[in-house]
């Protein structure tokens, strides 16, 4: 079906939202979001500013939106780093303001999108607005505190940077929601990278590289899985792990289903649907292969 063909079953109020478009529109979300941690415009704003390493730029702009917090209420926020990871943002305040970073992401963006032709029409832009706006603004922020940081920016000037923003309000919001998902089931910071990367969805070189626990520490967690029947003695997934995992997404897509129900079922498919297009520049730019897998870091 063409793109506007859609439009017109895009209605709020098409009964209680359904998980698996609640779990399509978030995919959706986080691949349009996705790509400002791997494009090289990133790398390239973070040095403007004085930063070569890229764990402490990562660190700065994803948590510019929150101010010039310590970096322990980051590490408190992204939940599965470990502390030295996080520790490395220390001083990145001093080298530049949460401002300044945060303007500078938002041009690390328009430049990346510039660069790959990431585009949409003035109407689909103006019709994911309409989508995506109403979310933003009837969100309940309650203990979710990246999206709440997030939803306090003032938009930029650029209409499609505009809508990135938008999308990462509602990327982090799920990201706020899982952490509380994970923390009811017992997992804890590296307890849950294990478990993910056990999954095969994410390799496991790249989640201690990025997230910098230690052998002991993995080990440790591992475990633990491994005590509660998730992982067996040689730590591969278990049935039991599998579909320990499963319900921690889909009570996650539970917990975000209030989230897209003032824009129904179909309004979240419509906006997937609009938005699209970022991720297929990107993808055909090979902006994500080179990093398979970071999406779910992130």
């Amino acid at each position: 079906m063409h793109l506007d063909d859609l439009a017109d079953s895009a209605r709020p109020g098409d009964g209680p939202m359904d998980l698996n478009a609640v779990r399509d529109v978030s995919r959706a979300i986080s691949s349009a979001h996705m790509f400002v941690y791997l494009a090289p415009e990133s790398a390239a704003e973070a040095a403007a500013l004085g930063v070569t390493d890229r764990g402490a730029a990562y660190l700065a702009f994803r948590s510019a939106a929150m101010g010039a917090v310590p970096w322990q209420v980051t590490l408190a926020a992204f939940y599965n780093f470990s502390p030295r990871a996080v520790r490395t943002m220390a001083g990145v305040w001093d080298t530049a303001s949460p401002e300044r970073w945060q303007a500078a992401r938002f041009l690390a963006v328009e430049r990346a999108m510039r660069a790959v032709g990431a585009r949409l029409t003035d109407d689909h832009l103006a019709e994911a607005r309409s989508l995506i706006d109403p979310v933003v603004t009837g969100a309940d922020y309650a203990g979710k505190v990246l999206a709440a940081a997030n939803a306090s920016v003032a938009l930029p000037s650029d209409p499609l940077v505009a809508l990135w923003q938008q999308i990462t309000v509602a990327r982090e919001w799920r990201g706020d929601a899982h952490n509380v998902v994970l923390a009811d089931n017992g997992l804890g910071p590296c307890d849950c990278l294990v478990l993910h990367t056990a999954t095969g969805r994410l390799p496991a070189p790249l989640a201690r590289a990025t997230r910098q626990w230690n052998d002991e520490e993995w080990s440790a967690a591992t475990a633990r899985l491994t005590l509660r029947g998730w992982l067996d003695s040689n730590a591969v997934l278990t049935d039991a792990g599998s579909a320990a995992r499963e319900r921690i997404e889909v009570e996650t897509d539970e917990h975000c289903a209030a989230l897209w129900a003032p824009i129904g079922n179909a309004g979240a498919r419509r906006l997937a649907a609009l938005i699209a297009p970022i991720t297929d520049a990107f993808t055909a730019a090979g902006t994500f292969q080179a990093v398979r897998g970071r999406q779910d870091l992130a």
